[in-house]
């Protein structure tokens, strides 16, 4: 079945998203969607984002979580609404994204051009800095932290703006086929945050479907504020957690010991250089991570509130 722009629904999750979702929202809305396609997942935020939201865009879905439940949980909420509704494809984008006119149209031609494309993404340039590429697709590598960005911190040029078949592309602009929804099922909410959409690209290629990163086609991102983004202890404490998790659900023995080389052995040299560039509570939360995966704990909200780690 061809995905006609006219059957995609975005959805967006949200906590405390600020006034990037104002931005975001209104991006979607330039780029052809309408506001009754856009649905917009706030878990619990106490920003007034939500309210700033509903007041200027009254005609946008909306679903009111009473707290936070992650990136995968609200994906969720809000696909299972849009697929209910009748979607033929779901694009699933973070609050700090901006589209530019013809984005979804250029992607639903991209999925459109081969009936095995099941996932689709954009290469992704940073909001502030867009002559820099956040990534051009992502590469599983079983080392550091499992994976890799394509195109990382690269001035952007024809190198990223290649178009192939790719490992994975990040959840920030991720347009996916119903059928793959329907087949392989929607984000694994038990992640939280982070690597549920490298999980999700990876379950569907495994059942036959094909990772397409649309070079040609970029967008802008703000790059995780929610959780600090960066080289930030919160958000290295909960990738360290899920790369357990994600090793545990689809690693053979041979990528456990790539991880263990390449990671887990690197972390003493990496708090020592952190000593000098300053990021060394970073290591060390990355660390606390991979230890909590290891003894059976997972993500949640609680976890990630200020405070509530003696690292963050």
């Amino acid at each position: 079945m061809s995905v006609e722009p006219a059957r995609v629904f975005a959805v967006i999750a949200n906590w405390n998203g600020g006034d990037d979702n104002q931005e975001c929202i209104a991006s979607l809305l330039r780029a052809g969607l309408e506001p009754e396609r856009i649905v917009f997942v706030d878990n619990g935020s106490r920003d007034g984002s939500l309210a700033r939201v509903a007041e200027r865009f009254p005609r946008v879905r909306r679903i009111e979580n009473p707290d936070n439940r992650g990136f995968g949980e609200a994906s969720n909420q809000g696909a299972a609404l849009a697929l209910g509704a009748g979607a033929q494809a779901v694009f699933f984008v973070n609050n700090d994204l901006v589209v530019e006119p013809g984005t979804l149209r250029e992607l639903c031609e991209r999925l459109d051009a081969d009936p095995r494309r099941g996932i689709v993404g954009p290469r992704v340039l940073y909001k502030d800095e867009p002559q820099l590429v956040w990534c051009a697709g992502g590469k599983l590598t079983w080392r550091q932290n499992l994976s890799t960005l394509l195109g990382h911190r690269q001035p952007d040029g024809p190198r990223w703006q290649a178009e192939h078949a790719v490992d994975y592309v990040p959840g920030c602009a991720l347009l996916a086929r119903r059928a793959v929804l329907e087949q392989v099922g929607l984000f694994d909410a038990a992640y939280f945050a982070y690597m549920e959409d490298v999980d999700l690209c990876l379950r569907a290629r495994r059942a036959g479907w094909e990772i397409f990163l649309a070079g040609g086609i970029a967008v802008r991102h703000g790059t995780s504020k929610a959780t600090g983004g960066g080289y930030n202890p919160r958000r290295k404490w909960m990738m360290g957690v899920n790369s357990i998790w994600f090793l545990r659900q689809h690693a053979r023995p041979r990528e456990w010991l790539r991880f263990w080389v390449f990671d887990v052995a690197s972390l003493p040299a990496l708090l020592l250089a952190g000593l000098v560039q300053g990021r060394a509570r970073a290591v060390a939360a990355k660390a606390a991570g991979i230890w909590d995966g290891l003894r059976g704990k997972r993500v949640r909200a609680q976890d990630i509130q200020s405070g509530s780690g003696w690292l963050w």
